[in-house]
């Protein structure tokens, strides 16, 4: 995989970069977004240059789509500036999260939602295609509440079953220029998302632990790695598909 280019949404933190830093270490130069906290990108620059690769980050608001111009400039500038002038990867992982339940939940939560999981997903790929060479790689991020079901999760499973649903059309429509598209589904990660409930909370950690086959909760290494190794050209026939890495999350 060396001197390949990977673009990561939501890098800075958690799974993103976890998944950068596991490519960094197999030779893969990184451009990656934030949205927060201008700092942890910047520490993510210094670790990936200290593996020996380039990186760029850049704040982008994936569910604000009138901004994807202005990244995709600073994209282009960045390959350049990389003599370059294509990228090989694209990991779609920016999030957000919601728990309330269906019947509370607004309109302004579900676009929320969506916006940054499925239209945001949709229409980044769309704006950075041209950039991406013949024959590169997709991984889209979507859940394990796509496949069960949790009380509170009804926006965020369904859009991460449509973000699944996009991932095969993908992989059929731009097959023709030998780009894969597949989709992987977390279970339950020890990261600040959703305010690092799984992580922080004792008693939501046990009940993850009880209910997956391995016995406990995830871990960012269960997944970067993971997704590192799908990129690869080990991995180059396997398409249009949903690989579940949680465990063993209500076998």
């Amino acid at each position: 995989m060396t001197g390949k280019i990977v673009i990561i949404t939501g890098g800075s933190r958690g799974l993103g970069r976890n998944t950068a830093i596991n490519l960094a270490k197999r030779g893969v130069d990184v451009i990656f977004t934030w949205r927060v906290n201008e700092q942890e990108a910047e520490g993510l620059i210094r670790e990936c240059e200290a593996l020996g690769r380039r990186a760029a980050g850049f704040r982008l608001d994936t569910g604000e789509v009138h901004s994807f111009d202005g990244f995709v400039e600073e994209v282009l500038r960045t390959l350049q500036s990389w003599d370059r002038e294509r990228f090989d990867y694209l990991v779609n992982n920016a999030g957000n999260s919601l728990h309330v339940s269906f019947t509370e939940t607004t309109e302004e939560q579900f676009d929320s939602i969506f916006n940054v999981h499925v239209k945001g997903v949709y229409f980044l790929t769309q704006k950075l295609l041209p950039l991406m060479i013949d024959g590169g790689r997709i991984v889209n991020v979507s859940s394990g509440l796509a496949r069960f079901t949790l009380p509170g999760s009804s926006a965020y499973g369904a859009a991460k079953g449509a973000v699944e649903v996009l991932t095969r059309y993908l992989a059929k429509e731009l097959g023709t220029r030998g780009i894969t598209a597949n989709v992987i589904a977390p279970g339950a990660i020890q990261t600040d998302f959703s305010g690092g409930i799984v992580r922080d909370n004792p008693e939501v950690n046990k009940t993850v632990a009880n209910m997956t086959a391995l016995g406990r909760a995830g871990l960012p290494d269960d997944i970067g790695p993971m997704i590192a190794a799908l990129l690869s050209d080990e991995n180059r026939w396997v398409n249009g598909q949903r690989i579940e890495v949680s465990g063993g999350m209500f076998l």
